[in-house]
Protein backbone atom coordinates (compact mmCIF):
# COMPACT_ATOMS: atom_id res chain seq x y z
CA UNK A 1 0.00 0.00 0.00
CA UNK A 2 1.36 3.12 -0.69
CA UNK A 3 2.19 5.71 2.12
CA UNK A 4 1.57 9.36 3.07
CA UNK A 5 4.61 10.65 5.19
CA UNK A 6 6.06 13.10 7.22
CA UNK A 7 9.87 13.90 8.54
CA UNK A 8 11.73 14.91 11.39
CA UNK A 9 13.60 14.64 14.32
CA UNK A 10 10.38 15.35 16.79
CA UNK A 11 12.33 15.85 19.83
CA UNK A 12 9.71 15.84 23.00
CA UNK A 13 6.48 14.72 20.48
CA UNK A 14 4.79 18.20 21.64
CA UNK A 15 1.71 19.18 20.70
CA UNK A 16 2.77 21.02 17.74
CA UNK A 17 4.15 17.74 16.50
CA UNK A 18 0.87 15.96 17.91
CA UNK A 19 -1.23 18.22 15.40
CA UNK A 20 0.94 17.48 12.58
CA UNK A 21 0.38 13.76 13.52
CA UNK A 22 -3.40 14.57 13.59
CA UNK A 23 -3.28 15.77 10.07
CA UNK A 24 -1.42 12.74 8.82
CA UNK A 25 -4.02 10.11 9.97
CA UNK A 26 -7.03 12.34 8.99
CA UNK A 27 -5.05 12.22 5.35
CA UNK A 28 -4.37 8.83 4.93
CA UNK A 29 -7.76 7.88 6.06
CA UNK A 30 -9.40 10.16 3.56
CA UNK A 31 -6.86 9.48 0.89
CA UNK A 32 -6.79 5.06 1.71
CA UNK A 33 -3.15 5.55 2.44
CA UNK A 34 -1.14 4.20 5.21
CA UNK A 35 0.42 6.71 7.59
CA UNK A 36 4.41 6.72 8.42
CA UNK A 37 6.12 8.71 10.21
CA UNK A 38 10.19 8.93 9.40
CA UNK A 39 12.51 9.52 11.89
CA UNK A 40 16.36 9.94 12.65
CA UNK A 41 18.49 7.53 15.33
CA UNK A 42 20.27 10.74 16.49
CA UNK A 43 19.54 14.64 16.37
CA UNK A 44 21.08 15.85 12.82
CA UNK A 45 22.65 18.65 14.00
CA UNK A 46 25.05 15.97 16.39
CA UNK A 47 26.38 15.54 13.23
CA UNK A 48 26.34 18.76 10.95
CA UNK A 49 27.70 20.29 13.87
CA UNK A 50 30.47 19.49 15.92
CA UNK A 51 30.00 22.01 18.60
CA UNK A 52 26.15 21.12 19.40
CA UNK A 53 26.07 19.31 22.69
CA UNK A 54 22.25 17.63 22.56
CA UNK A 55 19.67 19.29 25.34
CA UNK A 56 17.03 16.81 24.44
CA UNK A 57 13.43 16.34 26.02
CA UNK A 58 12.97 12.60 25.20
CA UNK A 59 15.58 9.66 24.72
CA UNK A 60 15.49 7.92 21.69
CA UNK A 61 13.47 5.77 23.27
CA UNK A 62 11.03 7.39 24.74
CA UNK A 63 10.58 9.46 21.29
CA UNK A 64 10.20 6.46 19.35
CA UNK A 65 7.53 5.06 21.93
CA UNK A 66 5.87 8.31 21.69
CA UNK A 67 6.18 8.48 18.19
CA UNK A 68 4.40 4.51 17.75
CA UNK A 69 1.22 5.67 19.92
CA UNK A 70 1.45 8.43 16.75
CA UNK A 71 1.18 6.60 13.80
CA UNK A 72 1.03 2.88 12.94
CA UNK A 73 4.04 2.93 11.06
CA UNK A 74 7.80 4.55 12.24
CA UNK A 75 11.27 4.37 9.90
CA UNK A 76 14.17 5.21 11.98
CA UNK A 77 16.91 6.23 9.51
CA UNK A 78 20.53 6.20 10.44
CA UNK A 79 21.15 10.46 9.69
CA UNK A 80 25.19 9.35 8.52
CA UNK A 81 23.66 7.70 5.59
CA UNK A 82 21.31 10.62 4.49
CA UNK A 83 23.00 13.26 5.32
CA UNK A 84 24.51 13.78 1.96
CA UNK A 85 21.18 13.33 -0.09
CA UNK A 86 19.70 16.69 -1.53
CA UNK A 87 16.07 16.74 -1.23
CA UNK A 88 15.51 15.45 -4.42
CA UNK A 89 17.51 12.12 -3.47
CA UNK A 90 16.04 11.74 -0.37
CA UNK A 91 12.46 11.94 -1.99
CA UNK A 92 13.51 9.54 -4.15
CA UNK A 93 14.77 7.15 -1.45
CA UNK A 94 11.12 7.17 0.58
CA UNK A 95 9.41 6.99 -2.85
CA UNK A 96 11.46 3.58 -3.67
CA UNK A 97 11.87 2.46 -0.11
CA UNK A 98 8.86 3.05 1.98
CA UNK A 99 6.27 3.71 -1.04
CA UNK A 100 5.73 6.95 -0.22
CA UNK A 101 3.49 8.78 -2.75
CA UNK A 102 2.59 12.02 -0.22
CA UNK A 103 4.92 13.56 1.89
CA UNK A 104 3.66 16.08 4.52
CA UNK A 105 5.55 19.16 5.50
CA UNK A 106 5.59 20.77 8.90
CA UNK A 107 5.63 25.03 7.74
CA UNK A 108 9.17 24.78 9.16
CA UNK A 109 10.77 21.83 8.46
CA UNK A 110 13.49 21.87 5.88
CA UNK A 111 15.52 18.74 4.91
CA UNK A 112 18.43 17.86 2.00
CA UNK A 113 21.96 18.54 1.45
CA UNK A 114 21.22 21.33 -1.42
CA UNK A 115 18.96 23.72 1.70
CA UNK A 116 15.76 24.32 -0.22
CA UNK A 117 13.70 27.10 1.80
CA UNK A 118 10.64 28.05 0.45
CA UNK A 119 7.26 25.30 0.16
CA UNK A 120 7.07 26.03 -3.34
CA UNK A 121 10.44 24.64 -3.57
CA UNK A 122 9.54 21.23 -2.33
CA UNK A 123 6.29 21.05 -3.77
CA UNK A 124 8.30 21.49 -7.24
CA UNK A 125 11.05 18.74 -6.12
CA UNK A 126 8.74 16.34 -5.26
CA UNK A 127 6.33 16.42 -8.44
CA UNK A 128 9.35 15.55 -9.81
CA UNK A 129 10.05 12.76 -8.21
CA UNK A 130 6.61 11.43 -8.08
CA UNK A 131 5.62 12.80 -4.45
CA UNK A 132 2.93 15.17 -3.41
CA UNK A 133 4.26 17.59 -1.21
CA UNK A 134 1.51 19.35 1.50
CA UNK A 135 2.45 21.56 3.88
CA UNK A 136 0.80 22.10 6.86
CA UNK A 137 0.34 25.48 9.18
CA UNK A 138 1.83 26.05 12.49
CA UNK A 139 0.05 25.04 15.37
CA UNK A 140 -0.43 27.73 18.52
CA UNK A 141 -1.26 27.13 22.47
CA UNK A 142 -2.83 30.31 23.18
CA UNK A 143 0.13 32.76 23.38
CA UNK A 144 2.56 29.85 22.84
CA UNK A 145 4.71 29.53 19.80
CA UNK A 146 4.62 25.41 20.36
CA UNK A 147 8.41 23.89 19.69
CA UNK A 148 10.77 22.03 20.90
CA UNK A 149 12.89 25.42 21.73
CA UNK A 150 10.15 26.89 23.34
CA UNK A 151 9.68 23.96 25.93
CA UNK A 152 13.71 23.75 26.80
CA UNK A 153 13.61 27.62 27.52
CA UNK A 154 10.43 27.03 29.89
CA UNK A 155 12.64 24.15 31.47
CA UNK A 156 15.55 26.29 32.08
CA UNK A 157 13.86 28.87 34.12
CA UNK A 158 11.78 25.98 36.17
CA UNK A 159 8.29 26.98 34.20
CA UNK A 160 7.25 23.63 34.27
CA UNK A 161 3.40 24.33 34.26
CA UNK A 162 4.43 26.29 30.26
CA UNK A 163 7.27 23.22 29.56
CA UNK A 164 3.83 20.32 30.86
CA UNK A 165 1.50 22.72 28.86
CA UNK A 166 3.10 22.40 25.50
CA UNK A 167 4.11 18.71 25.47
CA UNK A 168 0.86 17.59 26.28
CA UNK A 169 2.07 15.20 29.65
CA UNK A 170 4.14 15.87 32.38
CA UNK A 171 8.32 16.39 31.30
CA UNK A 172 9.85 13.41 33.07
CA UNK A 173 13.67 11.92 34.18
CA UNK A 174 14.68 8.44 34.19
CA UNK A 175 17.85 7.05 36.52
CA UNK A 176 18.56 4.58 38.91
CA UNK A 177 18.29 5.24 42.56
CA UNK A 178 22.19 5.55 43.91
CA UNK A 179 23.79 6.01 47.43
CA UNK A 180 23.96 9.70 48.43
CA UNK A 181 25.58 11.02 51.66
CA UNK A 182 22.35 10.12 54.15
CA UNK A 183 21.67 13.66 55.43
CA UNK A 184 18.04 13.44 54.43
CA UNK A 185 17.36 10.31 56.86
CA UNK A 186 19.11 12.04 60.12
CA UNK A 187 17.05 14.88 59.53
CA UNK A 188 13.53 12.58 59.18
CA UNK A 189 13.22 12.77 55.56
CA UNK A 190 15.35 9.88 53.62
CA UNK A 191 15.65 10.66 50.08
CA UNK A 192 16.59 8.73 46.75
CA UNK A 193 19.37 9.94 44.34
CA UNK A 194 18.49 9.61 40.68
CA UNK A 195 21.19 8.96 38.68
CA UNK A 196 19.74 10.42 34.96
CA UNK A 197 20.32 7.38 32.57
CA UNK A 198 20.70 9.79 29.45
CA UNK A 199 23.29 12.91 30.37
CA UNK A 200 21.59 14.46 26.58
CA UNK A 201 18.63 14.53 28.16
CA UNK A 202 17.47 18.28 29.88
CA UNK A 203 17.72 18.58 33.93
CA UNK A 204 15.46 21.49 35.32
CA UNK A 205 16.47 24.50 36.33
CA UNK A 206 18.15 23.47 40.54
CA UNK A 207 14.99 24.28 42.65
CA UNK A 208 12.74 21.93 44.82
CA UNK A 209 9.52 20.51 42.77
CA UNK A 210 6.14 18.37 43.56
CA UNK A 211 6.26 15.17 41.40
CA UNK A 212 5.02 11.72 40.91
CA UNK A 213 7.77 8.93 41.16
CA UNK A 214 7.33 5.65 39.29
CA UNK A 215 8.80 2.11 38.67
CA UNK A 216 9.58 -1.18 39.37
CA UNK A 217 5.83 -1.36 41.38
CA UNK A 218 5.97 2.29 42.68
CA UNK A 219 3.82 5.13 42.10
CA UNK A 220 3.98 7.71 44.62
CA UNK A 221 3.94 11.53 45.57
CA UNK A 222 7.24 12.98 46.01
CA UNK A 223 9.69 16.48 46.58
CA UNK A 224 11.84 16.79 44.41
CA UNK A 225 15.27 18.43 45.17
CA UNK A 226 17.83 19.83 41.86
CA UNK A 227 20.83 21.74 43.11
CA UNK A 228 24.10 22.08 45.22
CA UNK A 229 22.27 21.20 48.55
CA UNK A 230 23.93 24.28 49.98
CA UNK A 231 22.95 23.86 53.76
CA UNK A 232 25.55 20.95 53.91
CA UNK A 233 28.15 22.51 51.65
CA UNK A 234 28.01 19.74 48.76
CA UNK A 235 29.65 21.17 45.60
CA UNK A 236 28.29 18.95 42.70
CA UNK A 237 24.95 18.97 41.43
CA UNK A 238 22.37 16.59 42.16
CA UNK A 239 18.77 15.21 42.04
CA UNK A 240 17.46 13.99 45.37
CA UNK A 241 13.59 12.57 45.59
CA UNK A 242 11.72 12.27 48.95
CA UNK A 243 8.52 10.09 49.00
CA UNK A 244 6.42 10.86 51.87
CA UNK A 245 4.36 7.42 51.64
CA UNK A 246 6.89 5.27 51.12
CA UNK A 247 9.10 3.22 53.10
CA UNK A 248 11.68 0.63 51.64
CA UNK A 249 14.82 0.43 50.00
CA UNK A 250 14.83 1.94 46.76
CA UNK A 251 18.56 1.51 45.90
CA UNK A 252 19.31 -0.05 42.25
CA UNK A 253 15.83 0.17 40.99
CA UNK A 254 14.79 2.26 38.42
CA UNK A 255 12.64 5.34 38.67
CA UNK A 256 10.29 7.80 36.28
CA UNK A 257 9.95 11.11 37.75
CA UNK A 258 7.19 13.04 36.40
CA UNK A 259 7.62 17.11 37.23
CA UNK A 260 4.24 18.28 38.34
CA UNK A 261 5.12 21.79 39.65
CA UNK A 262 7.87 23.84 40.68
CA UNK A 263 7.80 24.66 44.05
CA UNK A 264 10.84 27.53 44.96
CA UNK A 265 14.34 28.38 44.69
CA UNK A 266 17.13 26.03 46.65
CA UNK A 267 18.44 27.97 49.01
CA UNK A 268 21.12 28.13 52.02
CA UNK A 269 19.63 27.58 55.48
CA UNK A 270 20.92 28.42 58.93
CA UNK A 271 21.34 25.00 60.09
CA UNK A 272 19.32 21.48 59.71
CA UNK A 273 16.26 22.33 62.08
CA UNK A 274 15.96 25.60 59.31
CA UNK A 275 16.20 23.21 56.40
CA UNK A 276 14.12 20.05 58.34
CA UNK A 277 11.34 22.70 58.91
CA UNK A 278 11.05 23.94 55.05
CA UNK A 279 10.97 20.25 53.99
CA UNK A 280 8.29 19.73 56.33
CA UNK A 281 6.17 22.72 54.71
CA UNK A 282 7.05 21.45 50.91
CA UNK A 283 5.62 18.06 51.93
CA UNK A 284 2.63 19.39 53.09
CA UNK A 285 2.16 20.99 49.54
CA UNK A 286 1.65 18.20 48.55
CA UNK A 287 -1.71 17.16 50.44
CA UNK A 288 -3.03 20.59 48.77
Amino acid sequence: MKRIATIGFFDGVHKGHQYLFSQLRSQAESKGLEALVVTFDRHPRSLLDADYVPQLLTTREERIALLEQEAAHVLVLDFSEIRSMTAAEFMIYLRDRADVSVLMMGYDHRFGSDRLTRPQDYRRTGAACGICVQTIGEYAEGEWHVSSTEIRQALEKGNIAVANELLGRPYSLSGEVVHGNGIGRTIGFPTANIAPENNEKITPKNGVYLVKAYGEGIESDGILNIGTNPTVGNKTRSIELHLPSFTGDLYGKRLTIGFQRYLREEKRFDGLQELQLQIAQDVASIRH
